[in-house]
């Protein structure tokens, strides 16, 4: 027989949480400090909303067709540096140790048999 548990009583919501108008103030309180706040951080800095970025020149990475593209000095060291440290990652797991539980129980197993005589040992030893 299945057990059936009493409902839990609740407390009104009325109780737990208070009502939204308390918390939050009149929204035409909320939208003076905002246009206060925002005055304030616009006379600080003018330069706030000009565009940051250079505006597009229509050409790949701005360089005119038929004008060799000039390296940066920095790019070089950067371009060696991104991919040798790919290429030592790569070697450095090509030459990772074994170390998985699989193996080691292969080499614990046939080491036990070895012991025991059940196993011959390899003549490469």
């Amino acid at each position: 027989m299945p057990l059936i548990r009493p409902p839990v009583q609740r407390a009104p919501l009325a109780i737990v949480r208070p009502r939204q108008s308390l918390l939050t103030p009149p929204l035409s309180t909320a939208i003076a400090t905002s246009q206060s706040q925002s005055r304030s951080v616009s006379a600080s800095s003018p330069d706030l909303h000009e565009d940051r970025f250079d505006p597009p020149g229509g050409w790949l990475f701005g360089v005119p067709p038929g004008e060799k593209y000039k390296k940066e000095g920095w790019e070089g060291i950067w371009i060696y540096g991104f991919f040798g440290s790919f290429a030592l990652a790569a070697v450095a797991y090509a030459f990772k140790p074994d170390t998985s539980i699989q193996t080691w129980a292969l080499e614990e197993a046939r080491r036990r048999l070895e012991a025991e005589g059940i196993l011959k040992e390899p003549e490469d030893k």
